[in-house]
């Protein structure tokens, strides 16, 4: 005996085969919900995805492409999270070099007309002073946070211009995260205060400290790694100049990233004939949600204490 076709076949057929393309159109547009029309912000670093998530709020959804815990110098992107860049409102990224790993992607959405912002635009620029970037801009403008403000100020208008912002709610926005970067800097500046200027000495596993450095008045003893990025490689001869280093500045305490293994500088406090602390900073990733440093604010609040206790008498 022939089955009998059920009357409801053809209707199931059909809303099973409408959910699959529904599915795969979410997909490929980069997972936005379907009926979202507010304007898209692309974002490469984390640190900078936090502030432009702080000035914009939910009038537009800000992709960070940066992961959590990740190293701004070699994280990669998707082709579908590039190919989509290329069609959004506005990308913002802090330039100056950092990005080495989506530079190309950053290009591509610029040259497909994409308006931009680049933080290393905006600000008074610093040169590495030492190491084989020696004489070029350094990209670790965030670790001053009244530079920070000067970023702030910049991505006001650009952010206001995009088609869907309304420029009044941006603008309370705007001030009220302005009025604390400049309540993190005089928090900065008194907890600093503290340290003995002797000891206003920083080493760390790469050059990161530079703005802070000029901001708060520390000297930048040296790094492990004595090129700008985290790519570079230290040499026997770098780790002997950071062990003299130390031995004549006295510092009590060096300084590791978050985003980068401190076995290097675990290695050069144990060269070093004098006892010497190893203390983690977050310097170039923010956290997940659930950690340390879960937005720039937090982070460096987090690495002010540190720095100070690592350093007071």
């Amino acid at each position: 005996m022939r089955a009998r076709r059920s009357r409801f076949a053809p209707a199931l057929a059909t809303a099973l085969a409408s959910a699959a393309l529904a599915a795969a159109t979410l997909a490929l547009t980069g997972c936005a919900p379907v009926g979202d029309d507010r304007p898209v912000v692309f974002v490469s670093t984390n640190i900078l995805g936090d502030v432009v998530d702080e000035l914009v709020g939910d009038q537009a959804e800000v992709v960070t492409l940066m992961k959590p815990d990740a190293d701004p110098h070699s994280f990669e992107i998707s082709a579908r999270e590039a190919a989509r860049m290329r069609s959004a409102d506005l990308v913002v990224s802090n330039g100056l070099g950092l990005e080495e790993g989506l530079q190309q992607h950053l290009d591509a959405a610029s040259d497909a007309g994409v308006p931009t912002l680049v933080a290393g635009d905006v600000v008074d620029v610093l040169d590495y002073a030492e190491g084989d970037a020696a004489g070029t801009p350094d990209p670790h403008l965030w670790t001053d946070p009244a530079r920070m403000v000067d970023v702030v100020d910049a991505l006001e208008p650009v952010l206001a211009g995009v088609e869907g912002v309304d420029a009044a709610a941006l603008t309370d926005r705007t001030a009220d995260y302005r009025d604390r970067l400049v309540a993190l800097d005089a928090e900065m500046t008194a907890a600093f205060a503290a340290i003995p200027a002797e000891r206003r000495a920083l080493v760390t596993n790469h050059h990161v400290f530079g703005y802070l450095a000029d901001r708060f008045d520390f000297t930048v003893v040296g790094a492990v790694i004595p090129g700008g990025t985290t790519l570079a490689a230290p040499s026997a001869s770098d780790l002997a100049d950071l062990v003299d280093a130390v031995e004549s500045t006295g510092v009590p305490t060096v300084f590791a990233e978050s985003s980068s293994p401190d076995r290097l500088v675990q290695a050069l406090a144990s060269e070093a004939d004098v006892h010497v602390d190893v203390v983690e900073l977050f310097t170039e990733s923010l956290t997940a949600a659930d950690g340390d440093a879960p937005d720039y604010l937090t982070m460096m609040r987090v690495d002010t204490q540190r720095i100070a206790t690592g350093l007071s008498p």
